[in-house]
Order: C-alpha cells, then sequence, then structure tokens
C-alpha cells in the first residue's frame, strides 16, 4: 500500500499545477488521517462494523470497513484478508487517502508478503492542489515498479474539463527517478490538439534534465517567436539551460544561461547569438554575453565580477532582454576585490563602460583603490580617513588620462540621544593629479589640489498628541540643520574624469556636495535648513508627512563649474498624505528661488480598492535636462470586470510635444483551471541610426496573446501580462540621485 509512489509520479508527469492555482479556484482541503498506534512499521489496524475469523487463518471484515497503516487509510463496504496466502482483498466503494492523494476504486488487492497492488476503475484527486483524474488500473510492485493505465488528468472542476491530459500507459521502475508515459495527448475542449508517443518525466523534487515550458509571443520586432527551453542538470551544483528561438521575421536565435555554485562562489554566464538577421541592414551576426560571479576568498575577503556586451546598439531594442531595457545607455564592465574588518575597509576595482548608442564616452577606472580607516579616539572624539587611488582613461588620443590620490582625513565629534543629535566635523581634502594630457590641452600635467571643510549638522524630535478629524493623533516635528564650509582653490587644471553635477531633492540638500566624484569640490559657505511634520495614527502608522528645506548661500561660489546669482537653492518639498484607506497622494517639487518657478516635480494620486482594483494619475515635469523639457502625464489601472474578466491599462503622453508616448491595454479571462491574455502596446521604439542617435518620432506596435493551461508545465502565473501592463506602478518615480 505504498502510494506515495502514485502521487509523486501523478504530480511529477503534469507538472506544477500547485504553482499556478488562484486563491479563488476550489483546492481541496489537507486531510486528517485517522491516528493509529502501530507498534511496527508493518502494522495493520482494521476496524468494521462485523468481522469473521477461521481457524485465525481467514479474517472478513464488513460495513464502515477501515484499514489503517503507515503508508495510508482505506475505507471499504468489505475486506478479507488471508493469513495463509498472505493477501489482502477489499471492493466496494473503495477510498484510499495519504496526505498527498485520495483515489476512488472499485476493488483493490494487495499481497502482503510480495507488496504488489493493484487498484480497478480508479478516480484520483490531489491534495493540496485542484488536479484530479481517472485510471483503468494501477499497478504497484516491489521488483516490477508502478504502472498506470488509461490515464487522465486535469486541473478543471468536474464536468467543466476544457482542457485534459490523457496516456495510454505511465510506468515507473524501482529506484529510477524517472517515469516513461506512452501515447499522451492534450485535449483542448474535448478535441485531440497534441500528441506524444513517447516521453519520460522526473518523479522526484530534485533538478532534472529536461524540456521546460515554451514560451510563444508575436510583435512587429520578430513576428511570431516560439522559444523552448532545454534544462541540462550537469551536476548537483551545475546547471544550464540552451533555448532555442525561431522569429519568423529574424531567424533562429540560441539563448544559453550557465550556472554554477560551489561553497564560496558563485556565478552566472549568459550568451545570446542570432547568426543571420533577417531584418538587420547590415550582413553580420548579432549577439549578446553577460558573466556575473561572486565569490568569498577568506573571512574577509571577497571576490565580484561583472561584463557585458553585445554586437550592436540596436540589439535589446529589436530582440529584447531578460537584463537590459531600451532605454539603458551603459552597460558595466567590472572586476572587483573587497576587504572588510571593523576599523578597515578597502576595495580594488577596474571599472570600464559598454556604450549603448552616441553619448558621451565614459572614463574607464583602471585600476580604483579605496581605503577607508575609522577609529574612535575617545567616547566623543572619532577618526576616520578615506582615501582613493585611481587611473582613468578612454581609450582616445585626444583625450587626456590621468592618475589620481585622494586623502581625506576626518576628526568628528558625535552626540546622539533618542531626541536629537548634533555632528561636528573638520576634514582636510588632498588630492593629487597628474594627466598625460593631448597636445595644445590647457590642463595640467601635475596638480595639488589642499581643501579644508568644516560641518555641523544637527537634529532634533519633538511630537505631541493631537486630535484631527475626530481621530487621536501623534505629531512629530523634526528641524534639522547643516552649516557647510569648504574653501576654495582654483581647479581648471583638472579634467573632468567621474564628476557630473547632483540634483537637489530634500535628502540631497544635506548631502554636503554638489558634484558626484572627485574632480570638481565646489567652495561652501553656506547653511541648510529643513523640517519634517508626520502625523501618526493610534497603530503607528504614518498618515501625513510634509518636509521642507532650502540652502542659504553666505557668499557666491568662485567655482566656474558651478556658478550661481541666487543667494539660496531651490524650495525643495516633499508630501506623503494617505487621505484614506483607499486614496494615496505622493508628491515632490523643487521650486526656484529667483523666478519662483517650478524646476522639478512629481505628482501621483493613487486609488486602491483591493490587490487587483488600483488606478494611479501620475505627472512627471522637469524645467532642463541634458538640454530638454519632460512634461508628462501618466495613468495606470488594473480593474476585475467580473468573476473571470480582468482589465489592466496604462498610458503616457507628452504634453510638451502633445502626443502619446506609451499605450497599454490588457484583457485577461480566467478561469480555475486556464486562461486567456491579450494585450496591445505602442512604444517608442528608441531604435539607433548608424551615427548612434536614437529616435523619438518612430513608433512600434505588439500584440500579445498567450494561453495559460494551469497545471501543465508551468510554473508562472497567469498574472503575467496583467503585472506587464501594471509595469511602473510601483512607487512613484522622482528624479532623485
Amino acid at each position: 500500500m505504498r502510494m506515495k509512489r502514485l502521487s509523486f509520479a501523478i504530480f511529477w508527469l503534469f507538472s506544477s499545477a500547485a504553482a499556478a492555482q488562484q486563491t479563488e479556484c476550489p483546492v481541496p482541503l489537507m486531510p486528517q488521517l485517522p491516528q493509529a498506534n502501530l507498534s511496527n512499521p508493518g502494522d495493520i489496524h482494521v476496524k468494521a462494523a462485523k468481522t469473521q475469523i477461521q481457524q485465525d487463518t481467514l479474517a472478513q471484515f464488513s460495513g464502515n470497513v477501515e484499514i489503517v497503516s503507515e503508508q495510508g487509510h482505506i475505507q471499504a463496504q468489505r475486506a478479507e484478508i488471508n493469513k495463509a496466502d498472505k493477501t489482502l482483498h477489499a471492493d466496494g466503494n473503495i477510498r484510499f487517502l495519504d496526505q498527498q492523494i485520495q483515489v476512488n476504486s472499485e476493488q483493490i488487492d494487495l499481497d502482503l508478503a510480495s507488496g504488489q497492488l493493484r487498484l480497478d476503475s480508479t478516480e484520483y484527486q490531489m491534495l493540496g492542489f485542484a488536479g484530479r483524474g481517472r485510471a483503468d488500473s494501477i499497478q504497484l510492485d516491489n521488483e516490477e515498479g508502478l504502472a498506470l493505465k488509461d490515464v487522465s488528468f486535469t486541473t478543471c472542476p468536474e464536468g467543466s474539463e476544457d482542457w485534459q491530459i490523457r496516456a495510454s500507459s505511465l510506468e515507473l521502475s524501482p529506484n529510477d527517478n524517472w517515469g516513461t508515459a506512452r501515447n499522451t495527448r492534450f485535449y483542448l475542449g474535448g478535441v485531440p490538439v497534441f500528441y506524444l508517443p513517447y516521453f519520460k518525466f522526473p518523479v522526484t523534487d530534485e533538478r532534472q534534465t529536461g524540456l521546460l515550458f515554451p514560451k510563444m509571443s508575436t510583435s512587429d520586432k520578430v513576428g511570431v517567436s516560439y522559444e523552448q527551453p532545454f534544462y541540462w542538470n550537469i551536476a548537483p551544483n551545475y546547471d544550464a539551460t540552451i533555448s532555442p528561438r525561431v522569429m519568423t521575421d529574424r531567424g533562429v536565435q540560441l539563448k544559453t544561461e550557465f550556472r554554477y555554485l560551489t561553497e564560496e562562489h558563485q556565478g552566472q554566464v549568459d550568451v545570446e547569438y542570432l547568426p543571420d538577421d533577417r531584418r538587420y541592414d547590415l550582413d553580420k551576426s548579432r549577439y549578446f554575453y553577460r558573466f556575473l560571479h561572486q565569490g568569498k576568498l577568506s573571512e574577509n575577503w571577497q571576490v565580484s565580477a561583472e561584463i557585458n556586451g553585445l554586437s550592436d546598439d540596436n540589439y535589446f531594442v529589436d530582440l529584447g532582454s531578460d537584463y537590459f531595457n531600451r532605454g539603458d545607455t551603459h552597460m558595466y564592465q567590472t572586476l572587483a576585490v573587497n576587504y572588510y574588518s571593523e576599523p578597515l575597509d578597502f576595495s580594488a576595482e577596474v571599472r570600464d563602460f559598454e556604450i549603448i548608442g552616441d553619448h558621451p564616452s565614459a572614463y574607464r577606472a583602471v585600476p580604483e583603490l579605496k581605503l577607508n580607516y575609522r577609529q574612535p579616539l575617545s567616547e566623543y572624539l572619532n577618526f576616520r580617513v578615506r582615501s582613493e587611488l585611481a587611473h582613468f582613461e578612454d581609450g582616445r588620443d585626444d583625450t587626456p588620462s590621468a592618475t589620481r590620490l585622494h586623502m581625506m582625513p576626518t576628526l568628528s565629534v558625535p552626540l546622539q540621544n533618542a531626541w536629537g543629535e548634533l555632528l561636528t566635523e573638520a576634514s582636510l581634502l588632498q588630492t593629487w593629479y597628474k594627466q598625460d594630457l593631448p597636445e595644445g590641452s590647457a590642463l595640467q600635467e601635475n596638480v595639488s589640489r589642499t581643501l579644508g571643510q568644516g560641518r555641523i549638522y544637527g537634529a532634533i524630535n519633538f511630537e505631541r498628541e493631537t486630535e484631527l478629524f475626530g481621530s487621536n493623533m501623534t505629531q512629530t516635528l523634526e528641524p534639522k540643520f547643516q552649516y557647510l564650509y569648504t574653501s576654495y582653490e582654483n581647479q581648471d587644471g583638472i579634467g573632468l574624469y567621474d564628476s557630473n553635477r547632483l540634483l537637489n531633492d530634500y535628502t540631497g540638500l544635506f548631502r554636503g556636495q554638489e558634484f558626484v566624484g572627485l574632480d570638481r569640490i565646489s567652495d561652501s559657505n553656506h547653511l541648510t535648513i529643513g523640517v519634517t511634520t508626520r502625523l501618526l495614527d493610534k497603530n503607528h502608522q504614518e498618515r501625513f508627512k510634509l518636509s521642507l528645506g532650502q540652502i542659504f548661500y553666505f557668499n557666491n561660489t568662485k567655482l566656474k563649474e558651478y556658478s550661481r546669482e541666487d543667494d539660496r537653492s531651490a524650495l525643495a518639498a516633499e508630501l506623503d498624505w494617505r487621505l484614506s484607506s483607499k486614496w494615496v497622494a505622493r508628491s515632490a517639487l523643487q521650486l526656484s528661488s529667483s523666478n519662483q518657478k517650478v524646476e522639478r516635480s512629481n505628482l501621483t494620486l493613487d486609488y486602491q480598492m483591493s490587490a487587483d482594483k488600483l488606478v494611479q494619475i501620475s505627472h512627471r515635469y522637469v524645467r532642463d535636462i541634458s538640454g530638454e523639457e519632460i512634461n508628462q502625464l501618466g495613468v495606470t489601472a488594473s480593474w476585475p470586470l467580473s468573476q473571470n474578466w480582468h482589465w489592466v491599462g496604462r498610458w503616457y503622453k507628452d504634453l510638451h510635444g502633445k502626443r502619446t508616448i506609451e499605450s497599454f491595454t490588457g484583457l485577461q479571462y480566467e478561469s480555475c483551471c486556464w486562461a486567456l491574455q491579450f494585450g496591445s502596446m505602442r512604444y517608442l521604439s528608441n531604435r539607433f541610426d548608424a551615427a548612434g542617435g536614437q529616435s523619438t518620432e518612430e513608433f512600434d506596435t505588439t500584440i500579445l496573446l498567450e494561453f495559460v493551461f494551469k497545471g501543465v508545465g508551468s510554473k508562472k502565473s497567469s498574472r503575467t501580462l496583467l503585472d506587464e501592463g501594471l509595469f511602473g506602478y510601483r512607487q512613484p518615480y522622482f528624479l532623485n540621485n
């Protein structure tokens, strides 16, 4: 009566239906099996309304017979145990039950000596998910294994078998992790649509080599696409996925993924190759590769690597990617070694970039070494030093390259308690450059820059109990300030290798620097004032938060790259307001202090009735970013139309250009055992021309159509298309750094 092999075989033959079930679908409850005190592993306990025993060799039971063993529970109307022949026979409404499967049968025969078992005219129900079916006979033998004849499977409710799988036989040998199915047919609406004469399938939860569920789609870019992944379980710590992809408009692409895992290291290698793209202008192959590695060399030492490359700028635009999107302009090429300890951190990194399109070349750091040391000198005095040694080059002869050494020792006095903090710091910023300059450059070959910096930062927290709108609330008031002084030194003789201007939001006002990188350090003599107020309900959940902040400059900066005319920065504000249990408003803006015009703003208004009933209206505005104005309005929505129908959509309009830049609508019908998804998307293609310029006028349209048959080898949810339609509905996108 060892039926667990049966439940494993049925479960794995028809794959992971459990992963695709939704909460609204009826799922059989896990049974409460009768408890029996079995003295020995082979013991059997029998209960019945009537019992007859003949000379201690034949026992007959009738009326509500229950047979309990360690393998499961059998119910029948009649049962007979022959001690001489060591056999058990039961008939009349047979019901077998364990933790994974319930089997109903007309009769059951068991040879207690050999372990041979046979059930005839069976119906089974998987427990824990809605998988069920029938089998004409089930035979289990210790030596021959498991055999099922004329077996079927579906996850649809009884009487509504919209799809079904049938096989003439299913066999599983002892000590074999693979089963065999013959003459397997897939039925849709009672019509056979797919046939496999023979295939093998795994019957354990261990990873096994074999075919994975295919991926199908259609779009203007590739035509009809069919991708068939093949999983190769090379070893317990090595595996690979090989995925041929057939595209009617472009040809055959090969995608491969190799993963490895050791005790201290792990990594992944991805290679994609398209030898002949029929729609590509240039007569050459197209490819993409990616290598990731993370490892531990010792208790304190770690190593990591990321290497990416591709054949052309339009590879992601034309063929798509699981790792990058159409808007990416750079791909990292890095190799790093790191050391961590309590007082000391060290990192050595080689950093390069693969540039996509006509974007400014980026300097690579070959290498960049960083050493940070910190040590408390007393209870109220700390010392730290940050240092960096880097060499920058971009591979061109007409641009400068440089070696830079930077050191920044700092003394700080931190004072902290539960209601506030005060931090005083004094730092010395010493930087040396040795630059290799092209002919005619106005830069200097050797530069030494010495700057002094002082910083005082303070924050305090007040709170009070108040009553608003008839509810008890806790209100906080959190003012903070920062005074920053940095001396000035002319930096015109230094090239720009890793420095760019930073944008200031509320948090950025207290950053203490105007540039990322070290090539430009602005002189400072300013005071930053900020305040935050919050409202917390009786459960300490935040209902309202408002932050305001601004920098007040005591003198103009002398640094040419950071010239300004105002004596104060833009006013930065952030607002989070939970208007009710369903409505939430979020906003962030920077308001110019000279003309009172909005420089940057983000606004979102969310209505969420439940997890799948939501609407978001958003607006994003940037007055000037790289010479362009951004003024966009967006709407994202998800709404069930009925019990089985669901709609999602998103729409973004460029108010400055007066055009829709992206739209998506998706419709899904879903029942307990299958789903049909339809989607249409129109978006900017972002294709690059021969010179590397990116198109802002060309649009692409994609039509998505997908069937999901729950329980047929797919571990993805039937909500994939809905989640795709809600791409971007997370938190509002703020132009922070």
